[in-house]
């Protein structure tokens, strides 16, 4: 009886989009399908594909469903349909799961470790004086943070504007130490040339790694990038299938991959990328600045994969300004953090029960959240 027989679509604060996937007996499985500033849309592409492949069918053959909903179209890939297909995936893992009485990581393999080590954000899209956030952070309990980088960048920006973004990491360093580890992210804001002054500016701070430094569609330029420093380089969030992630990897230049399990496919093709990426010696840390279901996507896959480095989360993240990943758990507990780390949920399916009527409550009120546009001085579009 584990035919799907119906779906609901709930878009929720601050800017999340879940999924809820029912089965003939009742049995529910939740996913996370979103892109951020894009809900609307992708709440269209899962709709043709529940409507148009899933609904009806059983639950157990995940990875034909994940091929038929990718390759049963003639136009693939994208951050729309794969993010569409991730939620999905999600669901499904969390129904068999249930059905088979297991959490997702041991249908894929069991445990690789006890735990899985956690960073905490600290100042927000504009950084400024971030010190004594990284101190109240570590003081909670957290060994590894991470901040944005820069604001908006010229494709060749002045030397003061290098400076202030060595000044902000030397500050958190001085604050925290040297037994904390600081992850700087670039967010693509960067063209080229200034990602090249940068990870050398900030090198003698020990990054424990650079996210993002140039845009994916850049990325041809990373093993220059690479070349000029020993910082470990990381990249991923905007990639969303194991093809563009082989170019990176065959490259080189790369020693920290970031897919998100709400975008790049889902637990089938992130389980994929990670296990491509040990074959390179590279290490994965899933991007996840989202909600419980796609948190509780990633530790899953985090906890049966060799390679897996340290999980972003958005607890108190800048975005989260109304609703925050635990409000939506009927146990927060499950995400409890210890020592800068979080327990591996061994209930079954993804590990977390929603609380479907909170879910129901939420989705009543309006949720329109959009990136902000920013601009440079002469009035030109600025990567945000």
């Amino acid at each position: 009886m584990d035919e799907i027989v119906d779906y609901e679509l709930f878009e929720v604060p601050p800017r999340w989009l879940f999924l809820r996937v029912e089965t003939a007996d009742g049995t529910v499985g939740w996913g996370e399908p979103v892109v951020e500033g894009r809900s609307r849309t992708v709440r269209a592409a899962v709709e043709e594909l529940m409507d148009g492949y899933l609904v009806g069918e059983p639950v157990a053959p995940i990875e034909d469903h994940w091929q038929t909903m990718y390759r049963g179209g003639f136009y693939r890939g994208g951050p729309v349909l794969m993010s569409a297909i991730a939620g999905i995936d999600q669901a499904l893992w969390d129904l068999k799961g249930k059905r088979l009485g297991a959490p997702v990581y041991e249908l894929l393999g069991g445990a690789a470790r006890d735990r899985v080590r956690v960073y905490q954000w600290i100042g927000g899209d504009r950084p400024s004086e971030a010190a004594d956030e990284a101190r109240q952070k570590v003081e909670a309990g957290f060994s590894a943070l991470k901040m944005n980088a820069t604001e908006e960048l010229e494709r060749v920006d002045d030397p003061s504007t290098v400076d202030d973004a060595v000044s902000r990491l030397r500050s958190v360093r001085e604050a925290v130490g040297d037994d904390v580890d600081v992850v700087v992210d670039f967010h693509g804001r960067a063209s080229k040339p200034m990602a090249k002054r940068l990870v050398a500016a900030l090198e003698p701070y020990d990054p424990m790694f650079v996210e993002e430094p140039v845009l994916p569609e850049h990325n041809d330029a990373l093993p220059d990038i690479a070349a000029h420093t020993t910082v470990p380089i990381a990249t991923g969030e905007r990639m969303y299938s194991r093809w563009e992630f082989k170019e990176v990897f065959e490259d080189g230049a790369v020693d920290v991959v970031q897919p998100d399990l709400s975008h790049a496919g889902g637990i089938t093709e992130v389980k994929k990328i990670a296990s491509m990426a040990e074959a390179y010696d590279v290490a994965m840390a899933p991007h996840c600045p989202l909600g419980p279901i796609a948190l509780a996507a990633c530790v899953q896959v985090d906890a049966c994969t060799p390679n897996a480095l340290i999980q972003e989360q958005s607890l108190n993240i800048h975005y989260n300004e109304t609703t925050d990943v635990l409000d939506y758990l009927a146990d927060p507990s499950v995400f409890e953090y210890r020592d800068g780390y979080v327990s591996i949920p061994d209930g079954p399916g993804l590990g977390i029960e929603i609380d479907e009527a909170y879910v129901r409550e939420q989705a009543e009120k309006t949720v329109d959240w959009h990136n902000p546009i920013w601009r440079h001085g002469d009035g030109s579009v600025a990567e945000w």
